[in-house]
């Protein structure tokens, strides 16, 4: 088991440093505090990963959009040009 980068008996000790410093009343409540700031972490990281990759989509649909309008008007312009270059001039 590693969490974090921390094996179970660097994890045990912990606990015993823990529980030596706060006491088995406070510990639980820690316990609690913890977990909610990591759950609240996940959340927040979750969010912003959506987010991330709505934004990304987004702009990935903009310039797949672009690249279909730009050939049409480059066309668009190459005809007015050859239209308006064979025209007689006056």
């Amino acid at each position: 088991m590693n969490i974090f980068g921390i094996g179970l008996p660097e994890m045990a000790l912990i606990m015993v440093v823990a529980l030596l410093v706060f006491g088995p009343k406070k510990l639980p409540e820690i316990g609690r505090s913890l977990g909610k700031a990591i759950r609240g972490f996940q959340e927040a990281s979750n969010e912003f990963q959506s987010e991330f990759k709505r934004e990304a989509e987004q702009l990935e649909q903009a310039v797949k959009t672009t690249a279909e309008i730009e050939p049409k008007q480059i066309e668009g312009v190459k005809s007015e040009q050859d239209s308006a270059g064979s025209s007689p001039a006056a």
